[in-house]
């Protein structure tokens, strides 16, 4: 980072990203709460889920090419205007006080939000190298999703506070305003991008679609960070299922206390964020924050005591920016820049879809293996790969240093 520090256009987008999290964060708690006071199903929130995730994937996997050609800035703003107008619609039927008009306006809800939101991060992931130096790309992926990750569990702390003193239709009132200044300061970013015209046909979208997918299996080096990464996906959605059984069953913890491990990640990510601030960025580095997070669900397996898995989460949180923020920006300085918003459209369904098979390997193996073998296998999962790419890295080191030498 230069001593000027981030572009005002950063700071805008990063301000916008805060803002839109909390209201995310608390719509999203509210949502659930207002369905099950109408129908006390757990099919419904399940159901309500699936309204989410089904069209976002599906969309995802097909719009990439789209995404070449759209001005980016103009995009993210109008997405945040729809999600703004989306918290409303509930909040309309909760106020008509008939119960079908609610569960319809959390339906469509739903259905937007899991439309819009895969655009959103492709777009917004693409845009951040035309925002920041190539030296300020590790830091500023690491600011992003330290921030994200720290507000997604500061923002139901408040809301639970708010759901106190008020009712829930104000969390929606909320949430609606946090989305609408999400948009105000993504005003402040200069619009650059350039819309390109494309005669859309149904051949023409094929072919886009075929060679955005031929150009990132080119890229053998961003393949095999994103592969990486989606086995760190992989790994969380796991732990979405074991993590509470693991706390209250195998170490007899409290509520508070499965509360603390929710929050000890988070927080050790915020360190590794500032830590990584100090330290240099190589592949040294990168390779071993991935091993080192990967170690710290392979020691829940052994720890016999709630500290102790405090201190893996703490740990896990703190090495995990070092390979997150460094591969991300690897991936937005090496991908061509005419096709970073489809490629990483791209990379994003990898991720996106390694965590509900991470949800169903905890699922189906919780009822023959119990949980400590299921941290000790997603651990190693990214251990052994991390493994083998530091030593590739130390060995290719070692071996241009010797190259030249010789050459000297």
């Amino acid at each position: 980072m230069n001593k000027k520090g981030y572009s005002r256009s950063f700071i805008s987008l990063w301000i916008g990203e805060i803002v839109s999290e909390f209201g995310g964060a608390a719509g999203g708690i509210v949502n659930g709460l207002l369905l099950y006071e109408i129908t006390g199903s757990k099919e419904w929130m399940g159901a309500l889920w699936l309204i989410y995730f089904l069209p976002s994937l599906a969309l995802q996997g097909i719009s990439s090419p789209f995404l070449n050609h759209v001005i980016k800035e103009k995009m993210l703003k109008n997405i945040q205007l729809i999600r703004s107008g989306a918290y409303l619609l509930p909040l309309l039927g909760y106020l008509s006080g008939e119960d079908y008009i609610t569960i319809i306006g959390l339906i469509i809800l739903q259905c937007l939000l899991g439309l819009v939101q895969p655009i959103y991060a492709s777009l917004s992931f693409s845009l951040l190298p035309d925002l920041c130096t190539e030296k300020e790309l590790v830091q500023a992926n690491s600011l992003l999703d330290g921030t994200l990750r720290l507000m997604s569990f500061i923002a139901p702390g408040i809301t639970s506070l708010l759901l106190i003193f008020s009712p829930i239709y104000v969390i929606y009132i909320i949430s609606s305003l946090m989305f609408l200044l999400s948009y105000i300061s993504l005003l402040q970013i200069p619009q650059n991008s350039v819309e390109k015209i494309a005669t859309w046909s149904k051949k023409f979208w094929w072919e886009e679609l075929k060679a955005g997918y031929f150009t990132f299996f080119q890229y053998p080096h961003l393949l095999k960070l994103t592969i990486l990464s989606s086995i760190v996906q992989f790994a969380v959605g796991a732990t979405m299922v074991i993590n509470v059984p693991f706390i209250r069953g195998e170490l007899n913890g409290q509520a508070w206390e499965y509360a603390v491990f929710s929050v000890t990640f988070p927080v050790g990510y915020a360190i590794g964020m500032l830590l990584l601030t100090k330290l240099p960025k190589n592949n040294l580095l990168m390779y071993s924050g991935l091993i080192g997070g990967g170690l710290s669900f392979v020691l829940l397996y052994f720890v016999p005591t709630l500290p102790l898995a405090w201190a893996c989460e703490l740990i896990g949180g703190i090495l995990f920016p070092l390979f997150n923020a460094q591969s991300a920006a690897y991936f937005q300085r090496e991908a061509p820049r005419e096709r970073l918003s489809q490629l990483s459209s791209i990379r994003l369904l990898f991720l996106r879809l390694t965590m509900p098979l991470g949800i169903l390997f905890a699922s189906v193996s919780f009822l023959g293996i119990n949980t400590r073998l299921t941290y000790l296998l997603i651990g190693t999962f990214i251990v052994l790969p991390g493994l083998y790419f530091l030593i590739k890295t130390i060995i290719n080191r070692d071996s241009s240093a010797k190259h030249i030498r010789n050459i000297v």
